[in-house]
């Protein structure tokens, strides 16, 4: 009894820690596309716009919270282009220019900066110096396209849990319309917004979930302005 309700105190203290929000809201399990909203202190910030996430749609992910989930519904896992459901915290920003002015940490991505996908390796899910170690499978930060121009980390599966997902974040879309391979992606024009926006010292999350679990979201969260 004690330790469930030191448990609830817990997630309280976190939940109520989070002033920034960022919601992602898809209509079901099966969409490649969703829209986004932003919160501070319970309040929108920005409007509300269309983002593309996986291009099979969301899976269960891995973060701070463990939501309700039903045992039918799809898990995510390493290379299945679905974009992860749940509740986590966003660790820091990064993109192509050196410096960015971000109140957020920021990661300069030059072509040694990689993102680990190896399950099988130590750095699994982890950005890392290909100058320290190259494993078997990974992603360059730096690309020839403006995909990561500009982005922020998402701390899913930071446990490294072999299988289940690996470098997450929030990125520059493709094009117009374009599902991602588990990321969540937007234009140009609201990234800036969104990394701009953000602060660490207001502990951002990002919750993502498709409507059927948006009630969760609503319990979890009574001060967040969700129908105005």
């Amino acid at each position: 009894m004690v330790k469930s309700f030191l448990i609830v105190i817990s997630i309280q203290i976190f939940l109520f820690s989070s002033e920034q929000i960022i919601l992602v809201v898809s209509n079901d399990f099966n969409s490649s596309v969703a829209s986004l909203r932003t919160f501070e202190d319970g309040k929108k910030v920005f409007n509300s716009f269309k983002v593309n996430i996986g291009k099979n749609g969301l899976g269960w992910g891995i973060g701070k919270i463990a939501l309700k989930q039903e045992d039918s519904e799809p898990v995510k896992y390493e290379g299945d282009k679905k974009a992860p459901i749940g509740i986590f915290a966003l660790d820091s920003t990064f993109g192509y220019k050196k410096n960015e002015n971000l109140t957020m940490k920021y990661l300069h991505a030059t072509k040694e900066l990689i993102c680990v996908d190896d399950s099988n390796s130590g750095y699994y899910n982890k950005i890392i110096n290909i100058k320290d170690e190259k494993p078997k499978s990974f992603e360059y930060m730096k690309r020839d396209d403006s995909q990561y121009e500009l982005g922020v980390v998402v701390a899913h599966n930071p446990k490294q849990l072999k299988n289940r997902g690996s470098c997450i974040f929030l990125h520059v879309e493709k094009a117009k319309d374009e599902p991602t391979a588990g990321c969540t992606s937007m234009s140009l024009q609201n990234m800036k917004k969104i990394v701009s926006w953000l602060d660490k010292s207001k502990n951002p999350i990002l919750i993502q979930v498709p409507e059927s679990k948006l009630k969760q979201i609503k319990e979890l969260y009574p001060e967040l302005k969700l129908d105005e």
